[in-house]
C-alpha cells in the first residue's frame, strides 16, 4: 500500500516503480538470527576428547574439539565452559587462548573426595564425547577498566584462567603487561610450569613468580604463602592495578586479607566464583538455633524428597532426578534461579541476587539450603 503523502515527493513515481520491481525477500530472518545466536551462544555443545595431556601427579587438561573440527564459539580469556557428566556439573575454566578456537582445554585438578575431578581423571579417555554449555562468566579482562598492567594471584588449578590470558597475550602479542604469582603445595605440583616460565622468558610484558609452601632443597624461589609481604616483594606496589585471584575457597578470604593489607580497594580486585561454600553454617547470617545435618522435607511439583539442611538445594535436585539449568554453581550466573512457594531457605553469601529476588522469593539454588520443610516452584 502506498503512502498518500508519497505522490507529493519529486521522483516519487521512479522509486516506487523501483520498489515494486525488487524481488521479495522471502528469507526466515527469524530462523537466521536464531542460527547465529545458537552458533555464539549454544546452549549445549556435544564435544570430543581429542587429546589428554598430564600436567602433573594430579592434573590433566582434556582438549575438547568439535566432532567435525569446526570452530567452537569465541570466548575471553577467563571464561569457562559447564562440563555435563554423571547426572550433574562443574564449571571449568578454559586453559587454551581464545585465539585458538579449533579446541578447548579443560585443566582438571584431582580433588580429595572429589566425585567429578577424580571421575574425569581416572576415566575419560580419548574419543570419549562430552556435553558442556558455551563459554561464559564474567571474569575475563576488560580493557576499559581493568588497565593494561595487571597482577593475577593463582592457586592450585586456579592458574588455568590466567594460562588463557598469557597465552592469549603472546600469540596475539597484545600490548599488556601480565604479572602472575602462582601459589602451589610443591614444586612438582605446579602446573604449566615448563610452559609459563616459557613464556615469560620470551615476552617482556609476561612475569611468572612461583610461590611454593613445601619446598625441597633444590627450590630458589619464593616459598610460604601468598602472604602481602611476597605480594609486595614480588609485583612491588600494586597502585591500584586489577588484581584477578582464582583457586580454592580458602584463598579468596585470605588474599582479600593481604590485598587490603596492602591498600588494594576492593573495587580493584576480582575473584572468579568457585564453588557453593564448603560450611554454609560458618556464615553470620546461618540460623544458630537448627541442626545443619538435620534433614527436611523438599517439595518440587508431586515430588518431595528428604535432604540435609546443608546439601544445596541444587544437589539436593539433582540427586531426586529433578536438573534445573545450572552453570557456574556458585551463585554467579543465576540460571538455576528457582523460587520459594513456601518454607526458609538460606542463601549464602555468595549469591548475587537480583534486587527484587527477595521481594519475590527467589533464590539461587546451588548456593541455598533448607532450613525449613520447603515447596519449590522450578
Amino acid at each position: 500500500m502506498t503512502h498518500p503523502l508519497a505522490e507529493r515527493f519529486d521522483g516519487a513515481a521512479e522509486i516506487l516503480a523501483e520498489i515494486d520491481s525488487r524481488i521479495p525477500d522471502t528469507r526466515d530472518h527469524l530462523a537466521e538470527t536464531r542460527a547465529t545466536v545458537d552458533a555464539y551462544h549454544p546452549k549445549r555443545l556435544h564435544l570430543v576428547v581429542t587429546e589428554i595431556i598430564d600436567e602433573t601427579a594430579s592434573t590433566k587438561t582434556f582438549r575438547l574439539q568439535a566432532s567435525d573440527q569446526a570452530a567452537l564459539p569465541p570466548f575471553l580469556a577467563g571464561q569457562y565452559v559447564n562440563l555435563f557428566v554423571d547426572g550433574t556439573s562443574r564449571p571449568y575454566a578454559i586453559s587454551s587462548s581464545p585465539t585458538q578456537l579449533d579446541r578447548y582445554d579443560l585443566t582438571v585438578r584431582r580433588v580429595p573426595g572429589g566425585r567429578i575431578s577424580n571421575l574425569l581423571i581416572d576415566t575419560v579417555q580419548v574419543g570419549q564425547l562430552l556435553t558442556t554449555t558455551g563459554p561464559m562468566g564474567t571474569f575475563h579482562y576488560n580493557p576499559l577498566f581493568h588497565g593494561n598492567d595487571v597482577v593475577f594471584l593463582a592457586g592450585g588449578s586456579g592458574v588455568a584462567p590466567a594460562m588463557s590470558m598469557i597465552r592469549e597475550i603472546a600469540e596475539a602479542g597484545l600490548d599488556r603487561t601480565f604479572h602472575l604469582i602462582y601459589g602451589s603445595r610443591d614444586a612438582g605440583d605446579v602446573i604449566f610450569h615448563a610452559e609459563l616460565d616459557a613464556l615469560a622468558a620470551a615476552h617482556p610484558g609476561i612475569d611468572v613468580d612461583h610461590v611454593v609452601a613445601e619446598p625441597d632443597a633444590d627450590w630458589t624461589g619464593a616459598t610460604g604463602f601468598l602472604t602481602a609481604e611476597t605480594i609486595h616483594f614480588l609485583a612491588g606496589a600494586l597502585d591500584n592495578r586489577m588484581v584477578y585471584v582464582c583457586g580454592p575457597q580458602a584463598l579468596y578470604p585470605y588474599a582479600l586479607a593481604q590485598l587490603t593489607t596492602l591498600g588494594q580497594p576492593r573495587k580493584r580486585i576480582r575473584f572468579e566464583a568457585n564453588g557453593a561454600p564448603n560450611d554454609p553454617t560458618a556464615q553470620p547470617h546461618w540460623p544458630t538455633e537448627v541442626d545443619p545435618a538435620g534433614e527436611v522435607t523438599v517439595t518440587v511439583g508431586n515430588v518431595s524428597f528428604r535432604t540435609p539442611r546443608n546439601r544445596p538445594l541444587l544437589d539436593a535436585l539433582e540427586d531426586n532426578n529433578l536438573r534445573p539449568e545450572a552453570a557456574c554453581r556458585s551463585g554467579e550466573c543465576s540460571l538455576c534461579r528457582v523460587r520459594v512457594v513456601k518454607g526458609r531457605v538460606h542463601t549464602a553469601e555468595e549469591a548475587k541476587l537480583r534486587l527484587s529476588d527477595s521481594q519475590f522469593d527467589y533464590t539461587h539454588s546451588c548456593v541455598a539450603y533448607p532450613i525449613s520443610d520447603v515447596e519449590l516452584d522450578l
